[in-house]
This record gives C-alpha cells, sequence and structure tokens, in this order.
C-alpha cells in the first residue's frame, strides 16, 4: 500500500493520553502542507461555459488618465515591488471593500495578476483596477500633480497612520516584503506615516499592514462624509 493511501494509524495505548491526543491530531493535519500550498480554487478561477479560465489583464498608464479625471478625489493604492501573489490576492481584495479608486504597481519586480491572485482575491481582481506602470517615480509624480497626495508608510515616519489626515484624493504607498519602500519612492512621498507597533514584532505583514491603513482611511473619509450630511440639513 502507498503511504499517501493510508487512512488509519495505530499509536500504542500509552501513548494516547489527553494531553498528547490534541497535538498528535494536529501534527497529522498540518505536517507537510505547508510546501507547495494552494489558494483553494473558487468559482472566479473556474472554467466558464465555454470551457476557458476567465482572464484578467492588468491595465496600463492611459487607464490611470480616465480613472484620475473620474475621481480626482479618490482614494488610491500604490504598491512598491509586492512580489508575493497571495499578498497581492489579499490586497486587492482588501482594496475592493476599501473603495480603493485604482491600485497601482510597477511592472518589474511586482507581482501581476495570476491565478493565485484570482483565487485568493476571490473575485476583487476582476473590480478593482490594477494599473501596472513602466516608471513608478513618474507616475507618482503625476498623480501629484494632478492633486493627490502621496502616503508613505515607513518605519522613518514622524506620525502614525491615526495621526494623518487620510480625506481628499490621497495615494498609500505600501512597500515590499521585507524590503519595503525603495529610496526613491519613499523620497517621492508628499508625507511618511508608520503603524504603531507595541509587541515584540517589528512590523506587520504588507497585506495586514495595507488593510490598517485603507481602513483608517475609510472610517475618516466615512466620518467626514456624514458630518458634511448632518451639517447640511436645516
Amino acid at each position: 500500500m502507498k503511504p499517501a493511501s493510508c487512512r488509519t494509524i495505530l499509536f500504542p495505548r500509552s501513548a494516547l493520553t489527553r494531553q498528547s491526543l490534541p497535538f498528535i491530531l494536529i501534527r497529522m493535519r498540518f505536517q507537510g502542507q505547508d510546501k507547495g500550498r494552494q489558494a483553494r480554487a473558487n468559482k472566479h478561477t473556474a472554467p466558464t461555459n465555454s470551457g476557458s479560465k476567465p482572464v484578467v489583464r492588468a491595465l496600463d498608464e492611459h487607464a490611470l488618465f480616465d480613472i484620475l479625471e473620474a475621481q480626482p478625489q479618490g482614494l488610491y493604492l500604490i504598491l512598491d515591488c509586492i512580489q508575493d501573489p497571495h499578498n497581492l490576492g489579499a490586497i486587492l481584495r482588501t482594496a475592493d471593500g476599501a473603495g480603493v479608486a485604482a491600485v497601482i504597481s510597477p511592472k518589474d519586480k511586482s507581482a501581476s495578476i495570476t491565478e493565485t491572485v484570482l483565487r485568493v482575491s476571490v473575485g476583487a481582481a476582476e473590480k478593482v483596477p490594477f494599473v501596472q506602470v513602466t516608471n513608478l517615480s513618474r507616475t507618482m509624480k503625476f498623480l501629484q500633480e494632478n492633486g493627490i497626495w502621496l502616503i508613505g508608510t515607513s518605519d522613518h515616519g514622524d506620525r502614525t497612520i491615526y495621526d494623518t489626515d487620510l480625506k481628499g484624493g490621497i495615494a498609500i504607498v505600501m512597500g515590499a516584503e521585507g524590503d519595503g519602500m525603495r529610496r526613491l519612492t519613499e523620497e517621492n512621498c508628499d508625507f511618511l506615516v508608520k503603524i504603531p507597533m507595541l509587541g515584540s514584532v517589528p512590523c506587520l505583514n504588507v497585506s495586514v499592514a495595507t488593510g490598517v491603513c485603507l481602513y483608517e482611511a475609510l472610517r475618516q473619509r466615512a466620518a467626514a462624509a456624514t458630518a458634511a450630511a448632518d451639517a447640511a440639513q436645516p
């Protein structure tokens, strides 16, 4: 019998104590699962009626012009060389939930839309405009020229994300896994902010950090909209 087909494992009675059994079950469940881990298939990667899988492609710089014209006060997200497709998929899912107008990423040294991204994003990759640009620095300057403030996340930040005005036209800039933002990307930002870390771990996973920043922006913008609506009432 091949090991993969084995369904029953026998243990000595002496090994099956109340304390050891949970540990044995956990080891059986998770051992060997880390390598080759894949995102679970779902309807966003399933073949269509024609037998072909859905195709989602990144947009180019020209699409960003139209998006910016339509949403000059929008919330934008810039990813500086995010390479893990699982992180990109999770970020796109969060961006969709937070109402991000567009996610912008360089073409080089960055993850693009793959089947893994489609699976992890659970449909968000089909909804959120994902723009890949040739020159990220030039694109950042273009955004600034059109009234978008660039807020970078960095350990060098002199304020926290919670002390920063995230209303109006802004782009939150997230750095790569491990290395953070590149030097030129950081220099192009108008402000540098950080997320408070009170424990022993120095930083958050980039997809988690993105969620923290985007939803703080969403909270501030929703509160401002509510206050404006209340002030407009007679």
